[in-house]
């Protein structure tokens, strides 16, 4: 047993300096500026949304709980004390994203483009949203970085990757991964 805890604690002083330089990597890319970071909502318990769902109504959606406020929170407090910054905040018109945006951000729009396709009432809009998103992409010019606040469905068409709640996923502007970053709630 000794053995094994051991080898365990040599593990993990092993790849502890590996991580702390590969964030230090991406800080330093961040410092860059012009990255494009998606971020899923923070943990909003479920998938889909219910029956009833109503984009104007956030009594009909699936929301976040207390520990994805905590999880948006913490997101915003990644961003301050790593002095990420940041050109504006984009955000699907979700409750949940908006709620993340809210929380970890304070000042955001709402971008339809950002928006859900997983239910069928959204799916239809799937190849306008992308389309419409590569063009702002395109667009995107700043020595700063753009936050975009979304969903799954969205973030594994466009990266193809999919990424947990409140995950970070940083993309070049030809949406090359970057890197990925966890927050935990």
């Amino acid at each position: 047993m000794k053995f094994i805890k051991f080898f365990i604690v040599i593990f993990i002083s092993l790849i502890t300096p590996i991580k702390a330089d590969l964030n230090k990597n991406l800080i330093n890319q961040f410092k860059e500026g012009g990255k494009l970071i998606f971020i899923r909502h923070a943990y909003a318990p479920g998938s889909g949304d219910p029956a009833n769902f109503n984009l104007n109504d956030c009594s009909t959606q699936r929301n976040l709980s207390d520990e994805g406020r905590n999880q948006a929170k913490l997101i915003g407090e990644f961003f301050i004390k790593n002095k990420i910054e940041i050109d504006k905040v984009l955000s699907s018109e979700w409750c949940r994203c908006k709620e993340t945006a809210k929380i970890a951000f304070k000042n955001f729009s709402t971008n339809n483009f950002l928006n859900s396709f997983y239910s069928l009432k959204y799916a239809e809009n799937k190849d306008k949203q992308v389309k419409a998103l590569n063009n702002y992409i395109k667009n995107f010019e700043s020595k700063k970085n753009l936050i975009l606040v979304t969903h799954y469905v969205l973030i594994s068409e466009v990266l193809n990757y999919g990424p947990s709640s409140g995950e970070i996923v940083v993309s070049d502007k030809n949406l090359n991964i970057i890197d990925t970053i966890e927050i935990n709630y």
